[in-house]
């Protein structure tokens, strides 16, 4: 080809060429422009509006420090608001990965290491590293602090973003009890709390949760605004309040006003009145909670509730199904059992009839003809409702009780110093599992034990250290078998949460996390688009 046909050869060439070179330098321009705005995805929309919850009681202070948490579900309903954990319950895991990104564990069982996810930061722009959560354990000292320290030999810090649990010996709970059934995997930003102090943190808390702290009122409301980026999802409503009501019919009055958007712990009345009122929404919701009477003098001789026929009579004795549907509309669940039906190692045990006249032939056989002056029914002055048909049921079967009610936090002092006598009403709503739950309510020497059984000690020692999951099932179902054939409890049941939402809300977060009777995860709450 001469030189005059190849320059038109390649002129040809060029022309071809230039429409996919422009297409080329536009896409480059507009991923420069991507990049330059914030990343491949399309922003966020910014947080906005607000959403008020009626709550049944007032807050605490040291509910906002994860240090201080109690073997109780109530800090959570803050807890997931401002502060984050390693490894926390999420809709549809309750061990989902959080601040750690993801954890292995020694095929001995003796180390746990966790690896933070990245760029995850506090509410003053702290990056969360291994040393906070190392500082936040150490620091821990609600309910547990005790376990953990009898089992953790060292907490280290082999890189920024990696933290490593040293155990003396093998704990299959170690995660459990880490991540929800206490406070110690919550993490607090070490320099601020060293810098502020316990009362300045209590006054001023900073986490890494998707809302941040704005302002406190003691016995009226606490204020949280979203934060700029949470790594699981930006939240879509910009504040949070929770409004302290403490009476039920004026919650209730509130939420039909369109004064709060979402109402905790209705009454079955109530509940009721809401699913008839158009635009309000009734939202039961099974919870972590059981509620179950304790006979904490079973293993003094000299009392009646030492023989086991009286602890059957009065299980007999009590109709679960008609405080169900008083109390809750028939939602909750009987369970039998002071484990909730969801835990894992649950085992379910036969159901327990209501049968009165079976009660007082146990009675007579146990040498009460006649019943007997039973003395105080303790109950928290919040379980009234529970309480006292229990003691109506007992009553009327001839085991003669007067109902004592105290206030929170005077019962929570009884319970942890174990100062009551004849029977208690007790529950919890703590996260965990069937292991939990038995270590601070069966085994000796846990936080609210009157007293225990040793063949049920020797199996939950053994349990303990066993790593073979299906071994440790069946130990852990015999000492739940053995709870039932002693009668150490009277189980009521597992609680169904009662609460109402208004016509605002898209999603209220009620019931979105298994066992959680308050609204979470707050990133997921959403107002209807208007």
């Amino acid at each position: 080809m001469s030189r005059h046909g190849k320059r038109l050869g390649l002129l040809a060439q060029m022309r071809e060429e230039a429409p996919v070179r422009l297409v080329r330098t536009i896409a480059i321009a507009v991923l420069v422009l991507v990049i330059l705005a914030g990343g491949a995805a399309p922003a966020a929309a910014a947080p906005e509006g607000q959403v008020t919850w009626g709550i049944h009681i007032s807050l605490a202070p040291t509910w906002f420090d994860p240090a201080e948490t109690t073997g109780i579900v109530t800090p959570f309903m803050v807890m997931y608001a401002l502060h984050d954990a390693m490894v926390k319950p999420l809709p549809g895991n309750p061990l989902a990965p959080s601040l750690a990104e993801s954890w292995t564990v020694s095929a001995d069982g003796l180390a746990h290491e966790f690896l933070i996810r990245k760029d995850v930061r506090f509410h003053n722009g702290d990056p969360v590293t291994a040393e906070d959560v190392k500082f936040s354990f150490e620091r821990y000292r609600g309910a547990a602090s005790k376990a953990f320290k009898d089992r953790v030999a060292a907490v280290e810090t082999p890189a920024p973003n990696r933290v490593r649990f040293r155990l003396k010996a093998p704990w299959p709970d170690f995660l459990t009890f880490y991540s929800s059934a206490t406070g110690a995997g919550w993490i607090v930003p070490k320099k601020y709390v060293e810098k502020v102090g316990d009362d300045g943190f209590k006054k001023a808390p900073i986490g890494a949760g998707p809302y941040r702290f704005v302002s406190f009122t003691p016995g009226v409301e606490l204020v949280l605004e979203a934060v700029d980026r949470y790594w699981r999802k930006t939240p879509p409503v910009k504040r949070l309040v929770f409004r302290t009501i403490p009476d039920p019919a004026t919650r209730f009055a509130a939420l039909k006003r369109g004064e709060v958007d979402v109402s905790y712990w209705m009454t079955a009345s109530l509940g009721e009145e809401l699913r008839r009122t158009p635009g309000l929404t009734l939202k039961p919701s099974l919870a972590n909670n059981s509620y179950w009477v304790y006979f904490v003098d079973q293993w003094d001789p000299k009392s009646p509730w030492h023989d086991r026929r009286v602890r059957l009579a009065a299980n007999s004795a009590i109709d679960r199904q008609a405080i169900n549907q008083a109390e809750t509309l028939g939602f909750s669940r009987m369970t039998y059992s002071m484990i909730p039906s969801h835990f894992e190692f649950f085992w379910q045990p036969p159901v327990i009839p209501y049968d009165r006249a079976r009660a007082k032939q146990l009675l007579t056989e146990a040498g009460f003809p006649n019943g007997f002056d039973a003395g105080d029914f303790t109950c928290d002055a919040v379980h009234t409702g529970i309480a006292e048909p229990v003691a109506n049921d007992l009553q009327a079967a001839g085991i003669r009780v007067r109902l004592r009610a105290l206030e929170r936090a005077a019962y929570n002092k009884g319970q942890v110093e174990k100062t009551f006598k004849n029977l208690v009403l007790s529950a919890s709503a703590a996260f965990g599992n069937a292991p939990t739950r038995l270590e601070a309510f069966v085994a000796g020497g846990g936080a609210y034990v009157y007293g225990s059984y040793p063949d049920i000690d020797g199996l939950f020692r053994e349990q303990a250290a066993e790593l073979d999951k299906k071994r440790r099932e069946v130990m852990l179902h015999r000492i739940q078998q053995l709870v039932y054939e002693k009668a150490m409890f009277a189980p009521i049941y597992q609680f169904a949460a009662m609460g109402g939402y208004g016509p605002r809300l898209e999603e209220s977060g009620l019931g979105l996390i298994t066992g959680f009777p308050f609204s979470g995860p707050y990133e997921d709450v959403k107002l209807k688009a208007n």
